[in-house]
């Protein structure tokens, strides 16, 4: 699979938009970091919102690596940028806080959809479905707005005074996940990529009758390859997946597989040791011990 292949694929190139417009709405001091609320516009509107966190031991003037948290989806449409801030949700996935308290400058941005980016008559599921829909009518699909708004989210991030924009990074569990390894072929500034618990091929998605969200779809993939073979367009990031051996969503047979093909796509590319991945045989759709601490080295290694 080719860079163009992927990006026809997913529905063409990406708008060139100006330095965000931002606005803080709100700042909350938790002690060992800042919280600070924001707006900011997205495709021309004031739509996107996300918590940027900033640790409370920075040094005027001083820099540190920047990292983008992206939310899970579990159907929790209400949730988003909150419970990857730490306000909201499982505590499991309050993982910009674990960043922050790291020393990492950290923006977890609401998705598409999601908190307070959600339709204020549709439910969630049916917005979502709207959503995917009306994109693939103007010859898109949901997961080419996503990368989107991401990479808008990484223009609020590189340009906080607090963050280094050389030293960029991004994670996400499960759609989080997914939008990680989206975004990372797009995004030259991220030096380094994290994902847990959502890579299924979608010849695996076949075989088990899994129903994904809209945003693991992209029309016409399977002309070219599939999902590993995108994934590896990421290279030469540095890029780590981790996964549950009992997760239902990604199984762990077609799994162990797909990552032999993400390796060899870095391989290819030049790249052998900047791919890495975990399997957690004790764990399910989940981000265990184990993996969180394999996250939060790889960022302290590559940022």
């Amino acid at each position: 699979m080719t860079r163009a292949q992927a990006l026809s694929c997913l529905g063409g190139s990406f708008p060139n938009a100006p330095p965000p417009a931002v606005e803080v709405l709100e700042v909350r001091d938790r002690g060992d970091h800042r919280a600070e609320l924001l707006r900011y516009d997205i495709a021309g509107e004031p739509v996107g919102t996300a918590w940027a966190l900033i640790p409370a031991d920075l040094d005027s003037g001083e820099r540190r690596p920047g990292v983008a948290v992206w939310h899970q989806h579990n159907d929790e449409y209400h949730l988003g940028k909150g419970e990857s801030a730490g306000f909201d949700g499982n505590p499991m996935h309050h993982t910009g806080v674990d960043l922050v308290r790291e020393g990492f400058v950290v923006l977890c941005p609401d998705a598409l959809g999601f908190e307070d980016r959600r339709h204020p008559r549709m439910d969630g599921a049916a917005y979502e479905r709207h959503l995917a829909m009306a994109f693939l009518s103007r010859g898109r699909s949901l997961a080419w707005a996503n990368i989107r708004d991401c990479r808008r989210a990484l223009d609020v991030l590189a340009d906080r005074p607090e963050a280094d924009p050389d030293r960029i990074g991004c994670y996400g569990h499960s759609l989080g996940s997914t939008l990680s390894w989206l975004t990372a072929p797009w995004e030259e500034r991220l030096r380094c990529v994290v994902g847990n618990c959502c890579m299924p091929s979608m010849a695996a998605v076949e075989e088990a009758e899994i129903n994904h969200s809209f945003s693991n779809y992209i029309p016409g993939i399977r002309l070219y390859g599939d999902i590993p073979a995108y994934v590896a367009l990421a290279a030469p990031r540095r890029l780590h997946l981790n996964f549950g051996a009992a997760d239902p969503l990604n199984p762990v047979g077609p799994l162990r597989d797909d990552l032999e093909r993400v390796a060899e796509g870095y391989a290819a590319a030049g790249a052998a040791g900047a791919f890495s991945a975990f399997i957690d045989d004790e764990a399910g759709h989940e981000l265990s011990e184990p993996m969180k601490r394999r996250m939060l080295a790889v960022f302290r290694e590559a940022l």
